[in-house]
């Protein structure tokens, strides 16, 4: 009984040394950078929103968590110049959409990581809060090298309705025809590990 009980002690403490510690892995806000993409019936307009600080948990090269915060503040459109972007970008940052003024950040943690089965491929589920609401999502990342540092990437696609984002939403409004904005928005998510 007694060399079962030490042979568990050592193998737990075999298993601890072998398991580097869980580390922050800072984001390099001046290289990330999310690419926001939203529909209309008419076409569609594109453009970008800065990273204004996060960090990953990495253990022994595997991701275990982390977050990120969004500057709202920071949004563009890409996919116009002059008068026409800056009317689009003045409108989102209104309260008809994201109300930056008092929700000026975005924030997204991570609640729980699973490997796809090929090294940096997870699926991820977390919280991502846009104004005051919270809503648990879910989508695929990958991790890997390029250009010597570690790069972070994913797809999501949101559905703003869920964060009371309404304007020109034909789910809440009849008769919009051509002007509908439709709820689902893509987000293209590049952060580059410090």
């Amino acid at each position: 009984m007694k060399s079962t009980f030490f042979t568990l002690i050592a193998v737990a403490l075999l298993s601890l040394a072998f398991n580097a510690p869980v580390s922050k892995v800072s984001v390099d806000t001046s290289k990330s950078v999310i690419v926001w993409k939203g529909y209309k019936v008419t076409g569609a307009h594109e453009g970008t929103i800065r990273v204004k600080a996060g960090s990953l948990d990495m253990q022994d090269g595997m991701l275990k968590g982390g977050s990120f915060t969004i500057d709202m503040n920071s949004i563009t459109c890409t996919d116009m110049t002059g008068g026409g972007a800056d009317k689009l970008v003045g409108h989102l940052k209104s309260d008809d959409f994201f109300g930056v003024e008092k929700h000026p950040t975005a924030t997204f943690t991570i609640t729980s990581v699973v490997s796809r089965g090929t090294p940096g491929a997870y699926k991820i589920v977390g919280n991502m809060k846009i104004k005051d609401t919270t809503k648990s999502i879910r989508f695929n990342a990958n991790i890997k090298e390029e250009d010597g540092a570690q790069v972070a990437t994913a797809d999501i696609t949101l559905d703003r309705s869920e964060y009371d984002i309404r304007f020109g939403s034909g789910s809440f409004f009849d008769s919009l025809g051509d002007k509908t904005i439709y709820d689902e928005f893509d987000l293209q998510v590049k952060l580059v590990l410090q």
